[in-house]
């Protein structure tokens, strides 16, 4: 028999153990949750809801005191002053941490053509100063490239290092997330944060992009755990769950246990992607899921 959503989001809250995973409930609680603008994207693309609105809603309707905004969403101010003083002071007024900028299409820090690799890196200035503005710790790149492994990691590296030379000197980290191509196998990208060898340098260890090609997949617990010794963030990727609120995808007690063992203090960002659920129920339901432990 399908159960109603009230029952399903009833079952999620009774913080069930997952038998077996080694991680009982409340077991070494030591991270604060976020919320990860994208879990909205939808609604934000139809003009469902306004960026402005995002940092008011986390707290309003889920109680969540973090925020990780995505550059697509005010693409076009990150250079306006009063558009960012209005998103900092409706975060402030309601007791919301602006975590980090996810920017995407700014170029390829990779790219072959080393022209075309300092282009990228300068697109990252302006998210760089405005998340220094908003008060964030980060911004979120990717170490898209082309080329063999060994070429991708030299060239991602270098415009890598160059980004967080220039991030160092407002105080903010350049952290990539594993998001496609080779950035999405984990050996290679912690080899290419090692290779930057700069501590404003590290990692978004997603739990679900690691889908490297159309035919290969990463195992998901093996990159987490290879990118956790660079994390300076971590993104709890959910996108369906079964009748006990556990998530289809992700065994979250181990990923959370390969977390939690590498010593991790930072934000978990929910960043719900399913379809089955709404965007606001997917988000009620990764941080049910997530408050079983934390």
């Amino acid at each position: 028999m399908r159960e109603s959503r009230r029952d399903f989001l009833k079952t999620m809250a009774t913080g069930l153990a997952v038998a077996g995973s080694g991680l009982p409930v409340g077991a070494r609680a030591r991270f604060d949750i976020s919320l990860a603008q994208w879990s909205f994207h939808k609604a934000l693309f139809a003009k469902q809801m306004d960026n402005l609105d995002f940092a008011v809603r986390a707290r309003k309707d889920y109680d969540i005191g973090g925020v990780e905004y995505v550059n697509q969403f005010f693409k076009d101010k990150a250079k306006d002053s009063a558009y960012l003083a209005e998103m900092k002071k409706r975060a402030d007024d309601h007791g919301v941490r602006n975590v980090l900028i996810m920017c995407d299409g700014e170029g390829a820090l990779g790219d072959p053509d080393a022209q075309k690799r300092q282009t990228a890196v300068e697109n990252h200035y302006r998210w760089v100063e405005a998340a220094k503005y908003l008060g964030c710790h980060s911004i979120r790149v990717n170490a898209e490239s082309r080329g063999t492994w060994d070429e991708q990691r030299d060239r991602a590296a270098d415009g890598l290092r160059k980004l967080s030379e220039f991030g160092a000197t407002h105080g903010i980290n350049v952290i990539v997330e594993n998001h496609g191509g080779l950035s999405s196998n984990g050996q290679w990208l912690a080899a290419t944060i090692k290779q930057v060898g700069h501590p404003r340098c590290g990692t978004l260890p997603d739990f679900g992009n690691f889908r490297v090609s159309a035919t290969e997949e990463y195992d998901r617990y093996k990159g987490v755990a290879e990118l956790m010794p660079f994390a300076k963030g971590v993104s709890a990727k959910s996108n369906d769950f079964d009748d006990k609120g556990n998530e289809t995808r992700t065994d979250y007690a181990k990923m959370l246990k390969i977390v939690l063992d590498a010593g991790y203090k930072g934000f978990i960002g929910i960043e719900y992607e399913g379809e089955r659920l709404s965007e606001a129920d997917g988000v009620r339901a990764t941080l049910a899921l997530l408050k079983r432990y934390v």
